[in-house]
C-alpha cells in the first residue's frame, strides 16, 4: 500500500517541496515585513498549502485508476467553468492586468488555469484512446469547441503561457501517438503564425519581445526585470552569497518570491546549486517520460507523456525567462515559487503520475494470476 515511499520521484517531488519552503522563506522575508509586518506572512501560507498539496498527492496516488481512465476527462470541463468564473464580477480577481484567479473563502484565491493545464492531459488522452468510439456518437465541431473555448478564454484572461503550454502538450501527444506527419505540418504551419499575430498585434506582449531582444534599450522600465535578474545570476558566481544573503531580493527584482525566484536562488546558491536544481527538475521529467514508455495501456501512456512535458515545459519557460533566454512571461517556477493554487496542482499532477507507476505492480499480478489483488482478497474474504 505504501510502496510509493521507495519511488524515486515520490522522494524527488518531496525534497522539491521542502526547497520550495525554505526558497519562500528566504526570498519573501523582506518584502513579508514590509508588506505585511509579518516576516513569515508567505512562508507560514506557503507551508499550509504544502501539507494540503502532501494529501492530494497521496490521496490521488490511492485512487482506482479505473475511476480515472472513466471520469477523468470531465475534469477538463469542470476546468473549463472554472475559468469563465474567473469574468463574472465580484467572484474573479484582477491582479497586474489579469483575472486568472477566483476568490475562495479566508483570503484564499484559485488559479484555475492550473487545473485547466493537468485536466488537458486527462481529456486528451481519452480523446486519442477512445477516438473510434468518441467521433462515432460526437461531431467534430462539438469536439473543436470544447477544445477551443477553454483556449480563448485563457487569452481573455490574458494568461498566453497555459495556452502556449496546452498547444504545445497537445502537439506533442499527437506527434507520439503516430499522427501522419502531414497533419503535423500543417498544424504547426498554422500555429506558428497564429502564435507570431498573438505576440506582434498585443502592444504588451510586443513589448515584452522587444525588451527581450534588448532590455539595454529600456533599463528602467521594459527591461528592468530581467537585468535585475542577470545581475543577481551574477553576484551568486559559483557557489553563492549564503542562504538568506542575497541583495536582489530587497525591492531590486521585482516578484522575487514567485515569478523571479530562480535568480534569487542563483544569487545565494550560486552556479552549483543553480546546476543541482535543474538537475532535480530533470530528473523528474525524466522519471515521468519513462513511467510513461513503460505503460502498456494507452491511456496511461498518453497522460504520462502528457502531465511530464506540461511539467517540463513549465520549468524550461520559467528558467528561460529568468536568464533571459525567452521574453517575460508571468509563469511561476514549479515547486519553488510561493502559490498555493499551483502547489497543489503540482501535488495532483505527480499523484496522477505515481499513481500510474504504482498500478505496474498491480497489472503484473492481473497478468500471472488473472485477477487484480483487491477482487483476489475479496473472494478470499
Amino acid at each position: 500500500m505504501l510502496r510509493y515511499l521507495s519511488s524515486s520521484l515520490f522522494l524527488a517531488i518531496i525534497t522539491l517541496l521542502g526547497i520550495g519552503l525554505v526558497q519562500v522563506y528566504s526570498s519573501s522575508f523582506i518584502f513579508a515585513i514590509e508588506s505585511y509586518g509579518d516576516g513569515l506572512f508567505f512562508f507560514k501560507r506557503q507551508l499550509i498549502f504544502a501539507i494540503i498539496a502532501v494529501a492530494v498527492l497521496i490521496g490521488t496516488i490511492h485512487i482506482p485508476f479505473k475511476f480515472i481512465e472513466k471520469f477523468g476527462w470531465a475534469l477538463w470541463f469542470i476546468a473549463t467553468l472554472s475559468v469563465m468564473a474567473t469574468f463574472i464580477p465580484g467572484l474573479g480577481v484582477r491582479v497586474g492586468g489579469a483575472i486568472r484567479w477566483i476568490q475562495l473563502p479566508l483570503g484564499i484565491r484559485f488559479e484555475p488555469g492550473e487545473l485547466l493545464k493537468i485536466s488537458f492531459s486527462m481529456w486528451f488522452a481519452s480523446l486519442l484512446c477512445r477516438k473510434d468510439n468518441i467521433l462515432g456518437r460526437a461531431k467534430w465541431q462539438w469536439l473543436i469547441l470544447a477544445m477551443i473555448a477553454p483556449m480563448l478564454l485563457l487569452l481573455k484572461q490574458p494568461d498566453f503561457g497555459s495556452f502556449a503550454i496546452i498547444t504545445i502538450v497537445g502537439v506533442a501527444l499527437l506527434f507520439a501517438f503516430g499522427l501522419q506527419w502531414k497533419y503535423i505540418v500543417g498544424a504547426v504551419a498554422v500555429i506558428i503564425p497564429a502564435f507570431y499575430f498573438l505576440v506582434m498585434l498585443v502592444p504588451y506582449r510586443r513589448a515584452r519581445v522587444l525588451a527581450f531582444l534588448d532590455p539595454w534599450s529600456d533599463p528602467a522600465q521594459k527591461g528592468f526585470q530581467v537585468i535585475q535578474s542577470m545581475l543577481s545570476f551574477h553576484s551568486g558566481g559559483l557557489t553563492g552569497a549564503g542562504l538568506g544573503q542575497g541583495q536582489g531580493k530587497l525591492f531590486f527584482l521585482p516578484e522575487a518570491h514567485t515569478d523571479f525566484t530562480l535568480a534569487v536562488l542563483g544569487e545565494e546558491m550560486g552556479f552549483v546549486g543553480f546546476v543541482a536544481i535543474m538537475a532535480l527538475y530533470g530528473f523528474v521529467v525524466f522519471r515521468g517520460i519513462q513511467i510513461a514508455v513503460k505503460a502498456e495501456e494507452p491511456f496511461k501512456r498518453a497522460l504520462a507523456l502528457g502531465l511530464s512535458v506540461t511539467f517540463g515545459l513549465s520549468v524550461f519557460i520559467n528558467a528561460g525567462v529568468v536568464m533571459g533566454l525567452l521574453p517575460t512571461k508571468g509563469l511561476t517556477l514549479p515547486f519553488l515559487s510561493y502559490g498555493g493554487s499551483s502547489l497543489v496542482a503540482l501535488c495532483f499532477m505527480f499523484g496522477l503520475i505515481l499513481n500510474i507507476e504504482n498500478s505496474f505492480e498491480e497489472d503484473k499480478f492481473s497478468r500471472r494470476f488473472g485477477t487484480s489483488r483487491w477482487t483476489s482478497a475479496k473472494v478470499k474474504n
